[in-house]
């Protein structure tokens, strides 16, 4: 038995109108490729295995020899692509980053799968989920609203709309059903939410040599890609291993509460599973799109109460069902 698993790239994005897609198989059998050149506008369907798990992410400005290796040395460290690297490969054969990821759990033992946006490993691009559940002939997943079901996140400002704006509400979606979305942050505040010690590219430094104080005067490139503290300095405070290996000890960095805020639906840091894992019931497929635009979701702060019975019961129950209402 095997699940849909469709990875559009819908948008250009700032200019590079390729993207190389990775795809990582941690356990169950994988659609056969590591990853994969994609254009503009372009979409690709892969097949997994019903009890795939795996992880799913966008390399940005990649420059290929071939699948061995690449000719490209202008990239930080050398690597083919400035985002996303994977030891220079086009076909990944290990974890790479740091970038926005897209992670799946098909099936469990409790007869559910798992998904989530994370940025625990940084950001670099735009990523939304879109659960196939109206594609399924299970009722419990059919009758499933899809606006609990489709994260969006978006931490880039040329992508980003202004506050107020609905243009994606129906990603995934319809008008019955529309996302909730994050309507607070502004796009100068998406432009700067990055921790300027963290920024993969940072701006060129001045004629001195010596950054401004504070650094947030400081214009950044338009295509700003973010570490994450554990990436960065891989340290156990940041990274919730050794002596902070338990949610107690293992708090948000600032890294991870700037990007809370721009995504409040992907994961922060190891720890934030209560605020970003989606959990449904197992049998549906999904679709991973590539630089969307509009505004991040904030579907479990919202449905919360929603998608905790529905992951406690398995079933769709009247009040979830009747959302719209």
């Amino acid at each position: 038995m095997v699940k849909s698993f469709r990875l559009p790239n819908e948008l250009y994005y700032h200019g590079d109108e390729v993207i190389y897609t990775a795809i990582l198989t941690q356990s169950g059998t994988g659609p056969g490729t590591g990853g994969f050149r994609l254009d503009t506008n372009a979409n690709k369907e892969l097949q997994v295995s019903a009890d795939w798990v795996g992880r799913v992410w966008g390399r940005t400005n990649c420059t290929f020899f071939d699948n061995s290796g690449s000719m490209n040395s202008s990239n930080p460290g050398g690597t083919a692509c400035a985002t996303g690297d994977c030891g220079n490969l086009v076909e990944c054969q290990g974890a790479g980053g740091p970038a926005t990821l897209a992670e799946f759990t098909y099936a469990s033992s409790q007869k559910q799968s798992f998904y989530d946006i994370s940025l625990v490993d940084g950001y670099n691009l735009p990523i939304a989920i879109r659960s196939l559940v109206s594609e399924s002939d299970d009722p419990d997943l059919a009758n499933i609203p899809p606006n609990l079901v489709n994260p969006v996140c978006i931490g880039s400002p040329a992508l980003l709309a202004p506050p107020g704006d609905t243009s994606d509400q129906d990603f995934g979606t319809n008008s019955s059903y529309p996302l909730p979305l994050e309507q607070t942050i502004s796009v100068a505040d998406v432009a700067d939410w990055c921790p300027f010690p963290l920024l993969i590219l940072p701006p060129e430094r001045p004629t001195d040599g010596v950054y401004p104080y504070p650094d947030d005067v400081i214009k950044r490139p338009i295509f700003s890609p973010c570490e994450s503290a554990c990436s960065k300095w891989n340290k156990p405070q940041y990274c919730c291993t050794g002596s902070h290996a338990d949610p107690d000890s293992c708090q948000p960095s600032y890294y991870s509460t700037q990007a809370k805020k721009v995504c409040p639906d992907a994961y922060s840091f190891a720890y934030d599973d209560q605020t970003s894992t989606f959990i449904i019931p197992q049998g549906a497929g999904f679709e991973v799109v590539f630089c969307p635009s509009g505004r991040s979701t904030n579907i479990l702060a919202t449905f919360g109460d929603q998608l905790a019975e529905l992951a406690q019961t398995g079933h769709v129950s009247r009040a979830i069902r009747d959302l719209d209402e």
